[in-house]
């Protein structure tokens, strides 16, 4: 099925992006990462449907960690802050789209479900973020599925919102969006990660579809996030290459359907929704330690990721593996290593950082892993033993409910 821009079953599938060429001239749009389908999921099940939360332990790291004094920068396509899960988590952000309404309108619902997987307090049975202590700065940018945005110089809106994102209190900036690569967007990437913050960002949910590389999540000071499923595997819409650093859940997840929010629908994927909960997990532990740079606490989430002491250190599908915040928060581990060097660049980090060169610059993915049907969360002997990432083998349901099409992309929404 195909993940266009657009809006199928209610939510924006957007593609990533696309090429137009005229004359030689490749134009870029932004796009987010979305999904939708399906019919509507009752409120007060929507819990039971994220089924992450029991394979990741997350009550018993809330008992160490909610990620309370940490700000998650979310630029997307709004916030909205009324809804139960984010009353009195979302604080004052700016808009950046030149659309009708400010950062609090969310015409696609999209940046509201990522806002909620990584603070949501779950009020009324609503959506449960894996960081419910965290708070949300939002930036709305002109991506597709705002409506009535400035159709032009969709990068110069994405390039503000990094900027101010990295001016901001915030510690990590969450990208779930994506696109061709910009000058732009690459400086104000730079300049974020020079100011201290971790970037996550979608990787993108083009497998199938010609795997053009995505960026921001291209850039090296970004950490790209693939998307799996509750068995463990990558999702086979996930893309891959050099831009992945981490994995996390992404298949079949409960979220905002539409503008109206009346309702979540059950059955979303996508690598926006993925980038989200490695957020989530970022703020776990930097609450815990918050005398860490970000350099340190990316570093323990590289380190205790899924894929970490395999010989083949990452993974174009994987990365390092699915985040495990758990081994860090409820057992020590990770090693949190140099507090001035980048675990992406292995470059200090500072005023007189070199600009990196983007990951990959033929506009694909390259690499010669293993088959993505063939790669799972559990690949290492570590993961193996203790199945930090799935649910205990009596706990998985003996049907996985099957998605019925729906797609987190980046860059442009479309609707069928």
């Amino acid at each position: 099925m195909s993940e266009s821009m657009t809006l199928r079953g209610g939510w924006p599938f957007p593609t990533m992006w696309r090429r137009f060429a005229s004359g030689g001239a490749v134009v870029g749009v932004f796009a987010v990462l979305h999904v939708g389908l399906a019919p509507a999921a009752a409120a007060d099940n929507v819990q039971g449907k994220q089924w992450y939360l029991e394979a990741m332990q997350a009550e018993a790291m809330w008992e160490v960690s909610t990620g309370a004094g940490v700000t998650v920068a979310v630029v997307d396509t709004g916030v909205d802050p009324s809804t139960p899960s984010l009353k009195g988590k979302v604080l004052p952000g700016k808009d950046y789209a030149n659309a009708p309404g400010d950062e609090t309108k969310d015409d696609a619902g999209h940046g509201t479900t990522v806002a909620e997987m990584i603070a949501g307090t779950g009020a009324g049975g609503s959506l449960k973020g894996l960081a419910p202590g965290a708070k949300i700065l939002p930036y709305r940018v002109g991506i597709e599925g705002v409506k009535g945005r400035e159709k032009g110089d969709i990068f110069s809106h994405a390039e503000k919102a990094i900027k101010a994102a990295a001016d901001s209190d915030a510690k990590i900036i969450n990208l779930s969006i994506g696109g061709p690569p910009g000058p732009e967007v690459e400086k104000a990437v730079e300049y974020a990660a020079k100011k201290g913050k971790i970037m996550f960002a979608s990787a993108g949910n083009e497998a199938k579809e010609g795997n053009l590389q995505s960026y921001p999540a291209g850039y090296p000071e970004v950490a790209g996030v693939a998307a799996t499923a509750s068995d463990g595997k990558v999702s086979k819409f996930s893309s891959y290459g050099d831009e992945v650093t981490l994995a996390a859940p992404g298949e079949d997840l409960p979220g905002w359907c539409d503008a109206d929010r009346t309702h979540y629908c059950p059955h979303l994927q996508g690598t926006s929704l993925a980038t989200a909960i490695a957020s989530a997990s970022a703020a776990l532990i930097w609450s815990k330690h918050p005398d860490w740079t970000g350099n340190q606490v990316l570093r323990v989430l590289t380190k205790t990721a899924g894929l970490a002491g395999n010989e083949k250190t990452q993974s174009k599908y994987l990365g390092y593996g699915a985040v495990r915040p758990r081994l860090n928060l409820l057992e020590g581990k990770g090693d949190p290593g140099d507090p001035d060097i980048s675990p992406l660049t292995n470059e200090k980090t500072g005023p007189s950082t070199a600009s990196a060169k983007p990951k990959s610059s033929d506009g694909k993915n390259s690499g010669k892993d293993d088959a993505p049907d063939k790669v799972k969360v559990a690949d290492s002997k570590s993961q193996e033993a203790d199945r930090s990432w799935l649910l205990p083998a009596g706990g998985i349901a003996a049907g996985v409910i099957v998605l019925a099409g729906c797609g987190f992309a980046v860059v442009r929404l479309r609707r069928n």
